[in-house]
């Protein structure tokens, strides 16, 4: 087994990097000079050494004489003029959720830039993993992005954990908003062992704190959204509010953050985020906008249903896929649907769609100076019993004979448990959900069938348990 962690960092094989189109991982990884040029060409120049560290060239373009396409009426209310659309970074915009967040308000007519640093790339390699749908390199989707639309994504590849990177990002790119996807979003990678667990909670909390710091510094009427999880509040007895809630105790009322209970590594980084950003409001006066998102499903948007480069990601494993996702998957190549344990873990579910409708509604309505808000992202509410009900009757229609088994659960939760989660405020702006269907199941699993011989069936069981997690890196061969 080649180890590949190192020092919380990834340094992957040649093949690797020229996958990834990056000559380095790890937290001295790429830092960025900016071409402002008026070109089309995302092609990175060769790199020279620093420092010991590696600087690119990447040249991002603003078009000239470009067509915006209809502002939409949130877009005016917040400032847009078709002279000056607002500005939004997108960082971890190579990612499932990002990846069609940046389309989205491109299209919608904001100025996008993408920060990334492609290690989500990597962890597929390092664990022999894959979409099921073929992923084309950023440089490429970015390109077709530009030929069918005419619309220029900046791209800026490099670490977040590097605050000169990011500085130098900032500066030059100036936010309205920035959006902050750029996370490892995984609880069972930051549980398959000490090396992914430092690493999620370094790259996360690090990440985030740096992209408070370049705020402060350099983009002080910036706003932020920060994609938060429904997973910081856990499975309490009571009704989970939005971010806050109003106790009485010995007489005395006041209104507190809602108590967090994180149940993995990865959770509690993301309740770590929340405690750093509320606090950076309280003292600096930043805005910012915690979506605390539930469990996302599904592939298309309109933007990346476009053309194939422009298709987004679709995991089914069982480190990166979520449930309903990987329920079609195992469908439509008939495995059994894996159940952990007894079945009743319910959670927040939305559409990718919604993600991005979300999104958009919180750049439009951006916080005050000095507010944390927070918003619960989510529509519909099921267990993971009615999640694999419905996925079994949805196939029956097509002609699937799909079983379903229970596993051994390798997580530490409550298989059975009350669950009432709020989630109000976002349909008060004006969110049109997009509610689970058998149209939206026949979709998913038309797709999944589609692509059923990419499927890796040694992927679907978890391999992953929360309390076996190892002290050693866990890597494949390569």
């Amino acid at each position: 087994m080649a180890n590949l962690v190192t020092n919380c960092g990834f340094s992957p094989s040649p093949a690797v990097k020229a996958h990834c189109n990056s000559p380095s991982y790890g937290h001295n990884f790429i830092r960025l000079q900016n071409s402002k040029s008026s070109t089309s060409s995302l092609n990175l120049k060769s790199s020279s050494k620093r420092s010991n560290k590696l600087y690119v060239t990447c040249a991002s373009t603003s078009v000239q004489g470009q067509t915006q396409t209809p502002l939409t009426g949130s877009q005016q209310a917040s400032g847009h003029s078709s002279s000056k659309p607002k500005k939004v970074m997108v960082i971890g915009g190579d990612g499932y959720c990002g990846w069609a967040t940046a389309l989205h308000l491109s299209n919608k007519g904001y100025e996008v830039a993408i920060v990334d640093n492609l290690v989500r790339r990597l962890f597929d390699h390092q664990l022999g993993l894959d979409s099921l749908t073929p992923i084309a390199s950023i440089q490429n989707r970015i390109r077709r992005w530009k030929s069918l639309t005419g619309k220029t994504i900046q791209l800026f590849i490099g670490d977040i954990c590097d605050f000169e990177f990011l500085s130098e990002a900032f500066k030059s790119f100036e936010p309205d908003s920035a959006v902050h996807f750029g996370e490892q979003r995984s609880a069972p990678f930051s549980m398959i062992d000490r090396s992914r667990a430092v690493y999620t909670q370094n790259n996360n909390v690090i990440g985030t704190l740096n992209v408070l710091f370049a705020m402060k510094e350099f983009s002080e009427e910036c706003h932020l959204v920060k994609l938060g999880t429904m997973g910081e509040y856990g499975t309490p007895n009571i009704d989970i509010e939005e971010g806050f809630l109003t106790i009485t105790h010995n007489g005395r009322t006041d209104t507190l953050p809602y108590p967090k209970q994180a149940s993995s590594f990865y959770h509690l980084s993301k309740v770590h985020d929340s405690h750093n950003i509320a606090f950076t409001c309280k003292a600096w006066g930043i805005r910012a906008t915690d979506l605390n998102q539930g469990v996302v499903y599904g592939i298309r948007t309109d933007e990346t249903a476009m053309h194939e480069e422009l298709s987004n990601r679709l995991d089914y494993d069982g480190i990166f896929g979520t449930a309903l996702n990987r329920f079609c998957v195992q469908a439509a190549v008939g495995h059994p649907l894996t159940v952990y344990g007894k079945g009743g873990q319910t959670r927040g579910y939305l559409d990718i769609r919604d993600t991005v409708q979300c999104v958009e509604l919180a750049i439009a309505n951006p916080a005050k100076p000095g507010e944390f808000r927070v918003f619960n992202q989510f529509t519909e509410q099921f267990s993971v019993n009615e999640l694999a009900k419905l996925v079994t009757a949805a196939g029956a229609k097509l002609g699937l004979d799909v079983q379903t088994k229970s596993v051994p659960n390798p997580r530490v939760e409550a298989e059975e448990h009350y669950y009432n989660a709020k989630h109000s405020k976002l349909s008060e702006l004006g969110l049109v959900p997009h509610l689970l269907s058998d149209s939206l199941l026949d979709s998913l699993l038309n797709f999944a069938v589609q692509y059923k011989d990419r499927v890796d069936t040694a992927q679907i069981m978890p391999s992953v348990s929360w309390k076996k997690m190892g002290a050693k890196p866990k890597t494949i061969s390569v």
